[in-house]
């Protein structure tokens, strides 16, 4: 199954220049750990609730003061809307991401997926449920995978 066809599209952006206070209050209004950051169609990170625990909280940036640039993941890991289910899965286990950005080949944003949303959609929930253990490992930490032990390490 291809993401479009069970991606989210209504996708949560802001400015580089939106003050974590309101990006907070998105996250608060949406119910949502994540949004993407953008200008001029160009999707420059993403802000995660842990991002603001850590660096704006932790930094003792004021929330009402300091702008989503600040603190936002410079990195942006995402798929293509054409993609496979089953590849991005993997991909999101590899990198230890629980959403991905979702583009179109003109590298638009079209949407986001989750792990969420891939088990949802999945018909092999095994596989969905590996992938959730992985990535919520901690480095170092033995997860067991079809009746094997796997070693996790830090990338």
């Amino acid at each position: 199954m291809q993401i479009k066809e069970i991606m989210s599209k209504d996708v949560v952006v802001v400015a580089p220049d939106t003050l974590l206070y309101d990006v907070a209050r998105k996250m608060q209004q949406r119910d949502c750990g994540s949004i993407l950051v953008a200008k001029d169609d160009r999707l420059l990170g993403v802000i995660t609730d842990r991002d603001l625990a850590l660096r704006c909280v932790a930094e003792s940036h004021h929330p009402a003061e300091a702008k989503a640039e600040k603190v936002m993941t410079k990195e942006i890991l995402y798929c293509w809307d054409t993609d496979e289910s089953e590849n991005v899965a993997l991909n999101m286990t590899k990198n230890k991401v629980r959403r991905l950005p979702v583009l179109d080949r003109n590298k638009r944003l079209v949407g986001i997926v989750s792990l969420g949303d891939l088990a949802v959609h999945s018909t092999d929930h095994v596989v969905c449920g590996r992938a959730l253990g992985f990535i919520c490992a901690a480095p170092g930490q033995t997860v067991q995978a079809e009746g094997k032990h796997h070693h996790l390490s830090v990338v």
